[in-house]
């Protein structure tokens, strides 16, 4: 899951692919603009002004695991699990659950010397 501009441009590139009316994309517009509105309203009532800013800095390096994250704030609210504001030390404690529950990704950084020993600084003699 990406940002939600993004979302809505997907979604109505979809809908131009399909065949739908401007009037539905407007309106398919307006209602997930009005849904991330709400989201974020909640959120903002969930969040103390720590962890929002750690919550957006995640949001910024990885946004697929953010919305993950704010899903799962969301739904702990609407079930109960969450007393008051989510200060800073709770939202890292869930997000290191949530880092122990996910499988990590290996990414390596391969560097191949070959290719560089076999460039030349010789050939290049910049004017001189």
């Amino acid at each position: 899951m990406d940002d939600p501009e993004l979302d809505a441009i997907r979604q109505q590139r979809l809908q131009q692919m399909q065949g739908a009316n401007p009037e539905q994309q407007k309106a398919q517009q307006e209602q997930m603009a009005a849904q991330q509105e709400m989201k974020n309203s909640m959120l903002s009532q969930l969040l103390d002004q720590n962890a929002r800013a750690r919550l957006n800095t995640l949001k910024i390096s990885k946004p697929d695991k953010a919305q993950m994250v704010e899903g799962m704030i969301i739904r702990m609210a609407q079930m109960g699990q969450i007393g008051g504001k989510l200060d800073d030390a709770s939202l890292v404690k869930l997000l290191e659950s949530l880092n122990q529950q996910m499988p990590r990704s290996n990414s390596t950084v391969k560097f191949d010397r070959r290719r560089a020993a076999m460039d030349s600084d010789s050939d290049d003699d910049y004017g001189i």
